[in-house]
């Protein structure tokens, strides 16, 4: 389980624990063993680390290893290996007490994203999503079904994910009025917002046409939201969020949105983008229309804007090369 954004093969630093407690200096000597509480604090990925410097909750880092054991103790289960790969979140290997595996969520806090994400997973209801088995909003705790492998492992040719995320995303997408999510109306001014300050912050890394553009698309996306044909949609859809799961594939880490269907392939526009010049580059928003019975004009400009975005977040916390890409990309379609 991990909400990996690297494109690019590079790794999350630390090396997971495997056990519930670590040997210590002087277990050869004094029998002693290192409490669980030293073993993660030791262990938390570099990169979530990082998040939650630039979220400015540095702090919680040092109360992952007690929360991770009262929720241990709260939820039944015993703790193993910390996860590589998260880039929001904690994520570890859990066992429960009836001999089930599953995973163990903790959420950089911020904001409403843990809230969103449960109310998004009690709604999918294990349908599209990894099945939420227990949740503390209060301190961005979840805990998850394990899955399998992520999409991303099976090397599978690009098309061929496209149609397994297309398919996995459609699970997901069903009326939720009264849920209490955001809508994309609001995510898309939220993005504009982001975009606009990231942009001069990070002292603009992509052409200026590139952030006016993205700018202009989320204008229209956000006029063109309609409450009545809103659906819930997971917010991101990419082969790192979408793992084997019996005969077919979840998705795991979801925004929560309330939105046209379209935002979850403009995800998949995101995505992949060194690829995504290699021929048309709309051909890609038309291929996934086809795919979903969608809007490819949508589908292309909510790709438009979560590049943008998406490029200037992996900049701001050194996800490279894929920030690079992302921007490089932004800037070739913009002059298209």
């Amino acid at each position: 389980m991990c909400e990996r954004m690297d494109r690019s093969g590079t790794e999350d630093v630390g090396t997971p624990s495997s056990v519930r407690y670590a040997t210590g200096r002087g277990a050869g000597e004094d029998g002693l063993r290192t409490p669980l509480c030293y073993t993660l604090r030791m262990h938390i990925p570099e990169i979530v680390r990082t998040k939650a410097q630039v979220a400015g909750v540095a702090g919680w880092l040092d109360t992952v290893p007690e929360l991770a054991e009262r929720l241990a103790a709260e939820w039944a289960f015993n703790v193993g290996e910390v996860l590589e790969g998260g880039t929001e979140s904690v994520v570890i290997a859990v066992t429960r007490s009836d001999g089930d595996p599953a995973v163990l969520k903790l959420i950089v806090p911020r904001n409403a994203a843990a809230r969103n994400e449960i109310t998004a997973l009690r709604i999918a209801n294990g349908r599209g999503c990894a099945r939420l088995l227990a949740a503390d909003e209060a301190h961005s705790a979840l805990l998850l079904e394990r899955l399998g492998p992520p999409l991303f492992e099976l090397g599978l040719p690009l098309l061929r994910r496209h149609e397994v995320l297309a398919a996995t995303a459609r699970r997901v997408w069903r009326p939720a009025p009264e849920s209490g999510l955001p809508t994309g109306a609001q995510k898309g001014r939220w993005l504009i917002d982001f975009i606009e300050a990231k942009w001069e912050h990070l002292d603009r890394p992509c052409s200026e046409r590139a952030a006016a553009y993205a700018i202009e698309c989320a204008e229209r996306r956000i006029a063109a939201h309609d409450d009545e044909r809103a659906v819930l949609v997971h917010g991101d859809v990419h082969e790192w969020n979408t793992l084997e799961a019996g005969d077919g594939f979840k998705l795991i880490d979801p925004d929560g949105l309330l939105a046209e269907a379209e935002y979850d392939m403009g995800i998949i526009m995101r995505e992949d983008p060194v690829e995504l010049l290699q021929g048309d580059p709309r051909e890609r928003a038309h291929r996934l229309a086809r795919l979903t019975d969608l809007d490819p004009i949508a589908i292309w400009e909510w790709g438009v804007v979560e590049r943008v975005s998406t490029g200037l977040l992996c900049t701001e916390i050194d996800l490279q090369p894929v920030g690079r890409q992302m921007l490089n990309t932004a800037d070739a379609v913009s002059r298209r």
